[in-house]
Protein backbone atom coordinates (compact mmCIF):
# COMPACT_ATOMS: atom_id res chain seq x y z
CA UNK A 1 0.00 0.00 0.00
CA UNK A 2 1.06 3.37 -0.98
CA UNK A 3 1.93 5.88 1.80
CA UNK A 4 -0.61 8.19 1.50
CA UNK A 5 0.43 12.05 0.71
CA UNK A 6 -0.95 14.93 2.49
CA UNK A 7 -4.55 16.35 0.88
CA UNK A 8 -6.50 19.36 1.63
CA UNK A 9 -7.91 18.99 4.86
CA UNK A 10 -10.31 21.61 4.63
CA UNK A 11 -12.76 19.19 3.44
CA UNK A 12 -14.30 16.92 6.22
CA UNK A 13 -14.88 14.03 3.04
CA UNK A 14 -11.62 14.67 1.90
CA UNK A 15 -9.97 14.62 5.57
CA UNK A 16 -11.93 11.16 6.29
CA UNK A 17 -10.53 9.43 3.10
CA UNK A 18 -7.29 10.55 3.92
CA UNK A 19 -7.45 9.08 7.73
CA UNK A 20 -8.69 5.43 6.46
CA UNK A 21 -5.85 5.70 3.64
CA UNK A 22 -3.50 6.40 6.88
CA UNK A 23 -5.50 3.79 9.11
CA UNK A 24 -5.04 1.24 6.29
CA UNK A 25 -1.49 1.53 5.72
CA UNK A 26 -0.24 1.42 9.27
CA UNK A 27 -2.62 -1.67 9.96
CA UNK A 28 -1.25 -2.93 6.76
CA UNK A 29 2.20 -2.84 8.43
CA UNK A 30 1.97 -3.45 12.41
CA UNK A 31 4.95 -3.27 14.96
CA UNK A 32 6.04 -4.77 18.14
CA UNK A 33 6.73 -2.56 21.60
CA UNK A 34 9.95 -0.75 21.29
CA UNK A 35 10.09 -2.33 17.37
CA UNK A 36 7.83 0.77 16.04
CA UNK A 37 10.74 1.94 13.96
CA UNK A 38 9.17 1.95 10.40
CA UNK A 39 5.52 3.48 11.86
CA UNK A 40 7.99 5.95 13.85
CA UNK A 41 8.87 7.07 10.34
CA UNK A 42 5.89 7.20 8.98
CA UNK A 43 4.02 9.17 11.73
CA UNK A 44 7.52 11.93 11.21
CA UNK A 45 6.70 11.87 7.09
CA UNK A 46 3.19 12.63 7.58
CA UNK A 47 3.91 15.12 10.03
CA UNK A 48 6.27 16.78 8.15
CA UNK A 49 4.44 17.24 5.17
CA UNK A 50 1.58 19.39 7.25
CA UNK A 51 4.76 21.17 8.37
CA UNK A 52 3.80 20.31 11.86
CA UNK A 53 7.16 20.46 14.23
CA UNK A 54 8.70 17.97 15.70
CA UNK A 55 10.86 17.49 19.00
CA UNK A 56 13.94 16.27 19.08
CA UNK A 57 14.31 14.19 21.81
CA UNK A 58 17.37 11.92 21.31
CA UNK A 59 16.81 9.81 24.11
CA UNK A 60 13.15 8.54 22.77
CA UNK A 61 13.81 5.43 20.57
CA UNK A 62 10.40 4.93 19.12
CA UNK A 63 7.78 7.08 19.13
CA UNK A 64 6.86 11.04 18.11
CA UNK A 65 6.00 14.11 19.85
CA UNK A 66 4.52 16.72 17.61
CA UNK A 67 4.36 20.14 19.18
CA UNK A 68 1.46 22.90 17.52
CA UNK A 69 0.33 26.18 18.51
CA UNK A 70 2.95 29.28 20.32
CA UNK A 71 5.40 26.98 21.49
CA UNK A 72 4.39 28.98 25.02
CA UNK A 73 2.59 27.91 28.24
CA UNK A 74 -0.13 26.71 28.94
CA UNK A 75 1.01 23.31 27.04
CA UNK A 76 -1.78 20.77 27.26
CA UNK A 77 -1.14 17.11 25.49
CA UNK A 78 -2.96 14.79 23.69
CA UNK A 79 -1.84 10.83 23.71
CA UNK A 80 -1.85 8.14 21.41
CA UNK A 81 -0.06 4.72 21.46
CA UNK A 82 1.09 3.17 18.12
CA UNK A 83 2.60 -0.43 18.70
CA UNK A 84 0.84 -3.53 17.87
CA UNK A 85 0.37 -7.44 19.01
CA UNK A 86 1.79 -10.95 18.96
CA UNK A 87 -1.33 -12.19 17.20
CA UNK A 88 -2.20 -13.81 13.77
CA UNK A 89 -4.72 -11.53 12.12
CA UNK A 90 -7.94 -13.48 11.29
CA UNK A 91 -9.50 -10.70 9.44
CA UNK A 92 -10.59 -10.65 5.24
CA UNK A 93 -9.89 -7.48 4.82
CA UNK A 94 -7.65 -6.25 1.71
CA UNK A 95 -5.04 -4.10 4.45
CA UNK A 96 -4.96 -7.11 6.64
CA UNK A 97 -1.67 -7.19 8.56
CA UNK A 98 1.15 -8.54 6.02
CA UNK A 99 3.52 -9.94 8.79
CA UNK A 100 2.75 -13.61 10.82
CA UNK A 101 2.38 -12.99 14.15
CA UNK A 102 1.84 -8.93 14.09
CA UNK A 103 -1.88 -7.48 14.35
CA UNK A 104 -3.10 -4.13 15.34
CA UNK A 105 -5.82 -6.03 17.26
CA UNK A 106 -5.78 -3.26 20.02
CA UNK A 107 -6.24 -0.29 18.10
CA UNK A 108 -3.60 1.43 17.97
CA UNK A 109 -3.70 1.92 14.32
CA UNK A 110 -7.02 3.53 14.90
CA UNK A 111 -5.64 5.84 17.72
CA UNK A 112 -2.49 7.36 16.15
CA UNK A 113 -4.96 7.95 13.07
CA UNK A 114 -7.05 10.12 15.04
CA UNK A 115 -3.77 11.73 16.78
CA UNK A 116 -2.57 13.01 12.98
CA UNK A 117 -6.28 13.60 12.07
CA UNK A 118 -6.11 16.33 15.14
CA UNK A 119 -2.92 17.49 14.55
CA UNK A 120 -4.37 18.14 10.77
CA UNK A 121 -6.86 20.43 12.20
CA UNK A 122 -4.99 22.21 14.87
CA UNK A 123 -2.26 23.24 12.28
CA UNK A 124 -5.02 24.63 10.32
CA UNK A 125 -5.97 27.24 13.10
CA UNK A 126 -2.45 27.24 14.66
CA UNK A 127 -2.68 30.96 14.47
CA UNK A 128 -5.80 31.19 17.02
CA UNK A 129 -4.19 28.46 19.46
CA UNK A 130 -3.80 30.21 23.06
CA UNK A 131 -1.23 28.23 23.81
CA UNK A 132 0.65 24.97 23.19
CA UNK A 133 -0.40 21.22 21.64
CA UNK A 134 1.69 18.56 22.28
CA UNK A 135 0.51 15.31 20.94
CA UNK A 136 2.12 12.31 21.81
CA UNK A 137 2.69 8.86 19.44
CA UNK A 138 3.82 6.95 22.14
CA UNK A 139 5.71 3.46 21.85
CA UNK A 140 5.72 0.52 23.97
CA UNK A 141 1.48 1.03 25.40
CA UNK A 142 1.03 -3.01 25.54
CA UNK A 143 4.13 -3.71 27.52
CA UNK A 144 3.02 -0.88 30.08
CA UNK A 145 6.58 0.96 29.50
CA UNK A 146 6.39 3.14 27.19
CA UNK A 147 4.59 6.35 28.88
CA UNK A 148 7.47 6.23 31.18
CA UNK A 149 9.81 6.46 28.22
CA UNK A 150 7.66 9.40 26.93
CA UNK A 151 7.83 11.22 30.24
CA UNK A 152 11.63 10.18 30.60
CA UNK A 153 12.55 11.74 27.62
CA UNK A 154 11.72 15.35 28.60
CA UNK A 155 9.17 15.67 25.84
CA UNK A 156 6.48 16.72 28.62
CA UNK A 157 7.95 19.36 30.36
CA UNK A 158 5.49 22.24 31.20
CA UNK A 159 2.52 20.36 30.29
CA UNK A 160 -0.76 21.23 32.58
CA UNK A 161 -3.18 18.96 31.47
CA UNK A 162 -3.23 15.47 29.35
CA UNK A 163 -5.93 13.38 27.69
CA UNK A 164 -5.51 9.94 26.55
CA UNK A 165 -8.15 8.13 24.19
CA UNK A 166 -9.39 4.60 23.34
CA UNK A 167 -11.38 2.62 20.87
CA UNK A 168 -14.51 0.89 22.81
CA UNK A 169 -15.82 -2.09 20.50
CA UNK A 170 -18.87 -1.91 23.08
CA UNK A 171 -19.31 1.79 22.76
CA UNK A 172 -21.98 2.29 18.71
CA UNK A 173 -19.80 4.84 16.84
CA UNK A 174 -20.83 8.50 17.72
CA UNK A 175 -21.00 7.60 22.04
CA UNK A 176 -18.01 8.37 24.36
CA UNK A 177 -17.57 7.34 27.61
CA UNK A 178 -15.28 8.23 30.35
CA UNK A 179 -15.58 8.42 34.45
CA UNK A 180 -14.35 10.23 37.29
CA UNK A 181 -12.02 8.21 39.44
CA UNK A 182 -10.14 4.91 38.43
CA UNK A 183 -11.21 3.88 35.03
CA UNK A 184 -8.79 1.27 34.26
CA UNK A 185 -6.83 -1.28 36.65
CA UNK A 186 -3.41 -1.75 37.88
CA UNK A 187 -2.10 -4.64 35.94
CA UNK A 188 0.81 -7.33 37.42
CA UNK A 189 2.09 -10.16 36.62
CA UNK A 190 3.47 -13.56 38.30
CA UNK A 191 5.29 -16.26 38.26
CA UNK A 192 5.21 -18.90 40.62
CA UNK A 193 8.06 -22.03 39.83
CA UNK A 194 7.13 -25.09 42.52
CA UNK A 195 10.09 -27.88 42.81
CA UNK A 196 9.10 -30.66 44.38
CA UNK A 197 10.78 -34.05 43.78
CA UNK A 198 9.80 -36.31 40.39
CA UNK A 199 8.45 -39.87 40.77
CA UNK A 200 6.75 -42.63 39.22
CA UNK A 201 2.83 -41.96 38.91
CA UNK A 202 2.16 -45.54 40.53
CA UNK A 203 5.00 -44.69 43.45
CA UNK A 204 4.28 -41.27 44.64
CA UNK A 205 5.29 -41.21 48.19
CA UNK A 206 8.81 -41.71 47.03
CA UNK A 207 8.60 -38.09 45.88
CA UNK A 208 7.00 -34.76 46.24
CA UNK A 209 4.13 -33.84 44.19
CA UNK A 210 4.48 -30.23 42.51
CA UNK A 211 1.51 -30.47 40.58
CA UNK A 212 -1.01 -31.20 43.90
CA UNK A 213 1.00 -28.41 45.42
CA UNK A 214 0.04 -26.32 42.40
CA UNK A 215 -3.38 -27.07 42.35
CA UNK A 216 -3.49 -26.06 45.96
CA UNK A 217 -1.66 -22.23 45.23
CA UNK A 218 -4.14 -22.16 42.65
CA UNK A 219 -7.72 -22.61 44.52
CA UNK A 220 -5.82 -20.98 47.52
CA UNK A 221 -5.04 -17.89 45.11
CA UNK A 222 -8.52 -16.91 45.04
CA UNK A 223 -9.10 -16.40 48.47
CA UNK A 224 -6.90 -13.34 48.00
CA UNK A 225 -10.48 -11.91 46.12
CA UNK A 226 -12.78 -13.17 48.59
CA UNK A 227 -10.89 -13.74 51.94
CA UNK A 228 -7.85 -11.17 51.81
CA UNK A 229 -9.15 -7.85 50.67
CA UNK A 230 -12.76 -6.19 51.31
CA UNK A 231 -15.21 -7.18 49.48
CA UNK A 232 -15.48 -3.04 48.45
CA UNK A 233 -12.11 -3.32 47.05
CA UNK A 234 -12.26 -5.26 43.14
CA UNK A 235 -9.10 -7.34 42.65
CA UNK A 236 -8.45 -9.97 40.26
CA UNK A 237 -6.55 -12.91 40.39
CA UNK A 238 -6.45 -15.02 37.53
CA UNK A 239 -4.00 -17.99 36.63
CA UNK A 240 -3.41 -18.03 33.21
CA UNK A 241 -1.14 -21.01 32.32
CA UNK A 242 0.02 -24.12 34.02
CA UNK A 243 3.32 -26.04 32.97
CA UNK A 244 4.41 -29.26 33.94
CA UNK A 245 4.91 -32.52 33.38
CA UNK A 246 5.70 -34.53 29.67
CA UNK A 247 4.33 -38.02 30.20
CA UNK A 248 1.19 -39.63 31.47
CA UNK A 249 3.11 -42.00 34.33
CA UNK A 250 5.58 -39.74 35.44
CA UNK A 251 5.08 -37.15 38.37
CA UNK A 252 7.16 -33.88 37.36
CA UNK A 253 9.56 -32.59 39.53
CA UNK A 254 8.66 -28.93 38.51
CA UNK A 255 5.67 -27.02 37.65
CA UNK A 256 5.45 -23.43 36.60
CA UNK A 257 2.33 -21.23 37.07
CA UNK A 258 1.72 -17.89 35.29
CA UNK A 259 -0.75 -15.00 35.36
CA UNK A 260 -2.20 -11.24 36.32
CA UNK A 261 -3.94 -9.49 39.30
CA UNK A 262 -6.08 -6.67 38.27
CA UNK A 263 -6.45 -3.75 41.39
CA UNK A 264 -8.47 -0.15 41.32
CA UNK A 265 -6.27 0.77 44.56
CA UNK A 266 -2.88 1.68 44.74
CA UNK A 267 -2.14 0.34 47.96
CA UNK A 268 -3.88 -3.02 47.78
CA UNK A 269 -2.19 -3.30 44.89
CA UNK A 270 1.45 -2.54 46.88
CA UNK A 271 -0.05 -5.59 49.07
CA UNK A 272 -1.07 -8.23 47.04
CA UNK A 273 2.90 -9.66 46.60
CA UNK A 274 3.43 -9.82 49.89
CA UNK A 275 0.00 -12.05 50.31
CA UNK A 276 1.23 -14.38 47.21
CA UNK A 277 4.23 -15.05 48.98
CA UNK A 278 2.27 -15.88 52.82
CA UNK A 279 -0.19 -18.58 50.39
CA UNK A 280 2.83 -20.42 48.64
CA UNK A 281 4.96 -20.51 51.00
CA UNK A 282 2.53 -22.14 53.49
CA UNK A 283 1.43 -24.67 50.74
CA UNK A 284 4.98 -25.24 49.77
CA UNK A 285 6.09 -26.09 53.68
CA UNK A 286 2.63 -28.12 54.09
CA UNK A 287 3.11 -30.40 50.37
CA UNK A 288 7.28 -30.37 50.78
CA UNK A 289 7.57 -28.09 47.88
CA UNK A 290 9.91 -24.71 47.25
CA UNK A 291 7.59 -22.19 45.69
CA UNK A 292 9.03 -19.27 44.25
CA UNK A 293 7.29 -16.10 42.80
CA UNK A 294 8.82 -13.89 40.49
CA UNK A 295 6.63 -10.66 40.36
CA UNK A 296 6.33 -8.09 37.43
CA UNK A 297 4.68 -5.00 38.31
CA UNK A 298 3.37 -3.02 35.84
CA UNK A 299 1.27 0.17 35.54
CA UNK A 300 -1.15 1.32 38.19
CA UNK A 301 -4.80 2.36 38.14
CA UNK A 302 -5.67 5.19 35.60
CA UNK A 303 -7.34 7.49 37.94
CA UNK A 304 -9.08 10.37 36.24
CA UNK A 305 -8.91 14.19 37.52
CA UNK A 306 -12.81 14.35 38.31
CA UNK A 307 -12.44 18.18 36.93
CA UNK A 308 -11.03 16.98 33.35
CA UNK A 309 -12.81 14.28 33.49
CA UNK A 310 -15.93 16.02 33.28
CA UNK A 311 -14.29 18.75 30.79
CA UNK A 312 -13.45 15.72 28.56
CA UNK A 313 -17.25 14.86 28.65
CA UNK A 314 -18.64 18.44 28.44
CA UNK A 315 -15.77 19.00 25.19
CA UNK A 316 -17.51 15.82 23.77
CA UNK A 317 -20.95 16.56 23.86
CA UNK A 318 -19.91 20.18 21.82
CA UNK A 319 -18.64 17.54 19.44
CA UNK A 320 -21.71 15.67 18.67
CA UNK A 321 -21.30 12.61 20.72
CA UNK A 322 -23.73 10.72 22.91
CA UNK A 323 -21.62 10.76 26.66
CA UNK A 324 -21.74 8.08 28.96
CA UNK A 325 -20.77 7.87 33.06
CA UNK A 326 -18.53 4.44 32.75
CA UNK A 327 -17.78 1.87 35.48
CA UNK A 328 -13.60 0.87 35.76
CA UNK A 329 -12.57 -1.65 33.68
CA UNK A 330 -10.16 -4.07 34.93
CA UNK A 331 -8.24 -3.80 31.79
CA UNK A 332 -4.59 -2.25 32.03
CA UNK A 333 -3.38 1.64 30.57
CA UNK A 334 -0.19 2.94 30.76
CA UNK A 335 -1.37 6.07 30.60
CA UNK A 336 -2.17 5.87 34.00
CA UNK A 337 2.00 6.78 34.32
CA UNK A 338 1.10 10.58 32.99
CA UNK A 339 -1.42 10.91 35.56
CA UNK A 340 0.94 10.30 38.32
CA UNK A 341 2.75 13.42 37.17
CA UNK A 342 -0.09 15.45 35.30
CA UNK A 343 -3.53 15.59 35.96
CA UNK A 344 -5.96 14.90 33.32
CA UNK A 345 -8.25 12.53 31.97
CA UNK A 346 -8.80 8.81 29.88
CA UNK A 347 -11.99 8.61 27.42
CA UNK A 348 -13.09 5.68 25.32
CA UNK A 349 -14.67 6.24 22.05
CA UNK A 350 -16.99 4.21 20.38
CA UNK A 351 -15.48 1.64 17.62
CA UNK A 352 -18.35 -0.81 17.01
CA UNK A 353 -16.61 -3.72 16.40
CA UNK A 354 -18.33 -7.51 16.71
CA UNK A 355 -15.00 -8.25 18.20
CA UNK A 356 -13.35 -7.71 21.56
CA UNK A 357 -9.93 -6.09 21.68
CA UNK A 358 -6.75 -8.32 21.74
CA UNK A 359 -9.00 -10.69 18.96
CA UNK A 360 -7.84 -11.94 16.07
CA UNK A 361 -10.81 -10.20 13.93
CA UNK A 362 -11.22 -7.21 15.60
CA UNK A 363 -11.43 -4.42 13.34
CA UNK A 364 -13.37 -0.87 14.12
CA UNK A 365 -15.63 1.16 12.18
CA UNK A 366 -13.55 3.73 10.14
CA UNK A 367 -16.33 5.95 10.50
CA UNK A 368 -15.37 6.67 14.16
CA UNK A 369 -12.10 7.96 12.36
CA UNK A 370 -12.92 11.23 11.91
CA UNK A 371 -15.18 12.27 14.55
CA UNK A 372 -12.67 11.37 17.19
CA UNK A 373 -9.87 13.55 15.37
CA UNK A 374 -12.31 16.33 15.30
CA UNK A 375 -12.83 15.94 19.12
CA UNK A 376 -9.52 15.48 19.98
CA UNK A 377 -8.73 19.04 18.05
CA UNK A 378 -11.89 20.66 19.55
CA UNK A 379 -10.49 18.99 23.31
CA UNK A 380 -7.00 20.35 22.72
CA UNK A 381 -8.27 24.18 21.82
CA UNK A 382 -10.87 24.08 24.76
CA UNK A 383 -8.40 22.73 27.08
CA UNK A 384 -5.79 25.94 26.33
CA UNK A 385 -9.22 28.70 26.68
CA UNK A 386 -9.72 27.12 29.91
CA UNK A 387 -6.24 27.17 31.09
CA UNK A 388 -6.01 30.76 29.79
CA UNK A 389 -8.79 32.01 31.96
CA UNK A 390 -8.35 29.76 35.71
Amino acid sequence: MANPGLTNTGSAAKLHERLVDIRRNLHLEPELSNEEFETTRKIKAWLKEANIEILDLPNLKTGVIAQIGTGREPIMALRADIDALPIDEETDVPFRSKFAGKMHACGHDFHTTVALGAAYLLKEKEQELQGTVRIIFQPAEETGHGAKDVVDSGGLEGVSAIFGLHNSPELAVGELGTCEGAITAGVDRFEIVINGIGAHAATPEKGTDAIVAASQIILALQTITSRRVSALDAVVVSVTRISGGNTWNVLPGTVELEGTVRTLDVEVQKRIPDTIRQIIDGIGASAGVSAELKWYPGPLATINDAYWAKFASDAAEESGYVTKVLGPSMGGEDFSYYLQHIPGAFVYVGSNSPYALHHPKFNPEEDALLPAAEYYSHLAVRCLNEMNTR
